[in-house]
This record gives C-alpha cells, structure tokens and sequence, in this order.
C-alpha cells in the first residue's frame, strides 16, 4: 500500500510542474514582447528624431545657399559701382586739373557749369530721398556763387566739382541718422539707415515698423518687422559704430545691367 501511495504521489508531483511549465513559458514570453515593444517605441522615438534633424539640416542648407548666392550678386553688382565710380573720380580728376593748368574763358565756364548744376540737380531729384534738403541747398548755394563777379572762373567750377565728388562719396558710405517722414500719412521720427546707393531703410524708434525706399514707386513701403526688424536695427548699431560690422539681412533689389 505504501508503494503505491508513494507512486500516486510522484504522479501528482508531475503533474503539478507539467501544469506550470506552460504558465512559466507564458510568463518568460511576455517579458520578452514588452522589451520589444520598449525596444521598438524606443527606436521610433530616435527615428522621429532623426527625421526631424534631417529636416532642419536641409532647410538650413538651403537657407546659407541663398545667403552665398545673394553675397555673390552684391559682390558683382559692388564691383561694378566701384568701377564706374573709380571712372567717374578719374574724369573729375582729370577735368579738375584741366581748370588749374588751362585757361578757359569765362564765356565757356559759365554755361558748363550751369549745364552741370542743372544735371546734379535733376540727379538728385531722382535719387534716393536722402539729406534731399542738404543737397538741393547746396546746388542753390553754388548757383549764386556763379553769378558772383568777386569770384573767378575757376574757383566757380572748382564749386562745381566738389559738389559732384560729394555726390560721389554718398555712393561709397553706409551711415545711420535721425529723420521725419510720412508714414500712412503720418509724420514719424525715425531711424534712417543708408547703404551707399543700394538701400535706404526706415525704422521707427520703438522698432516696431521697419521699411524701405522702393525708387520706382517712389514712396516707403514696410517691410514684415519678423524677417528685416532686427537686421535694420544691427545695421544702424553698425553705422553708429555701436556695434562690430557683420553681414546684413536687406532688402536689396536684384542687380541690373551697369551700362
């Protein structure tokens, strides 16, 4: 009896671990499928990472293309002005020493020199709006001074001349200076930036309107304060020598043909 007893109980033992070996099993295989669902989310997490970096790195990329193809234009268009203008002080050079070493009589001097006050005039009128004021009065000045009889005739076309080189340096100059101009129809105190011939910027003085000059509309029209707000306001700390010089963000026309 005690054999068999022993036998019924050995059976029941077997049983009993044949019974959790499947529940082990189970167990161990659960534990298994989440550390690959951890594994798994893990490495779609990374790759949306990934993705998002990827993305950036080329919208990068392609933003300093076109920073390099904008600084090349202006390189090219720089360096046609600085031809032309170099021409243009060569000529003044040239006509400014014919009038010390030859003598042209004042018969020849006064119409030329009205003829070329009457161009500086009109250039002004049709350039950039900058210190308008200042150089109409400075025409008018030398005008008068033509019709001086205690000033010679080479001293009067010397006048002229100067007022064509400072013309000359407004090309070569970025400067940054105080004005009042019409906004909306509203007279504003602003902040003027000018560089050389190619831009002239507004912003006003609590920076919350920034613009620009267009010459073929002939009128200021405001630019989104988000893209060109803090470059102007970098570019008139420069001018002021408040700041390190730096390359700026502006709205510059596209360069055309110097003829």
């Amino acid at each position: 009896m005690k054999t068999n007893r022993l036998k019924t109980v050995a059976v029941l033992a077997a049983v009993s671990l044949g019974s959790l070996a499947p529940v082990a099993a189970a167990d161990q295989l659960d534990a298994v499928l989440k550390v690959g669902e951890v594994r798994t989310a893990q490495a779609q997490s990374s790759q949306k990472t990934i993705d998002r970096i990827s993305d950036e790195t080329g919208n990068l990329l392609q933003d300093y293309k076109r920073e390099l193809k904008l600084i090349e234009d202006l390189k090219v268009y720089n360096a046609k002005l600085d031809i032309q203008i170099d021409n243009q002080v060569e000529e003044l050079a040239s006509i400014e020493e014919q009038t010390q070493t030859v003598t042209v009589t004042q018969r020849r001097i006064q119409p030329l020199a009205e003829r070329m006050l009457d161009a500086l005039e009109d250039f002004v009128r049709l350039d950039l709006p900058f210190h308008t004021q200042e150089r109409y009065d400075r025409v008018k000045q030398i005008r008068a001074n033509l019709n001086r009889a205690n000033l010679s005739p080479a001293e009067k076309f010397r006048q002229v001349l100067e007022a064509y080189k400072i013309e000359t340096e407004y090309g070569r100059k970025v400067e940054a200076y105080t004005d009042s101009i019409q906004i909306d129809g509203v007279d504003r105190e602003v902040d003027i930036l000018r560089v050389g011939r190619i831009a002239l910027m507004y912003q006003t003085t609590d920076a919350k309107q920034t613009g620009v000059w267009d010459n073929e509309l002939k009128q200021w029209v405001e630019l989104p304060a988000s893209e060109y707000r803090a470059s102007v306001r970098n570019g008139i700390r420069m001018a002021r020598k408040q700041a390190s010089i730096d390359i700026m963000n502006l709205p510059i026309a596209a360069p055309e043909d110097v003829k």
